[in-house]
């Protein structure tokens, strides 16, 4: 089975309990989204390319992204 990411994983509702309220999740998300935007795609995204969304919630469940205290 191929390991795809998805927006039903992680659960929104698990990311909320781990950053604290959905404003923030999703400031988070989009700050992280942009920058892994900048730095991945250097060309045209394919469609096998993981969407930067996902990879930025994968990010955020994992713990690999925190909010910082300006956020």
């Amino acid at each position: 089975m191929e390991d795809r990411f998805s927006m039903m994983e992680p659960p929104i509702d698990e990311l909320v309990k781990i950053v604290g309220n959905k404003f923030l999740l999703t400031s988070l998300i989009s700050a992280r989204a942009k920058e892994i935007s900048n730095q991945y795609f250097l060309g045209e995204p394919s469609d096998s390319d993981p969407k930067v969304i996902s990879i930025a919630t994968r990010e955020i469940y994992e713990g690999k992204v925190k909010p910082n205290k300006t956020m």
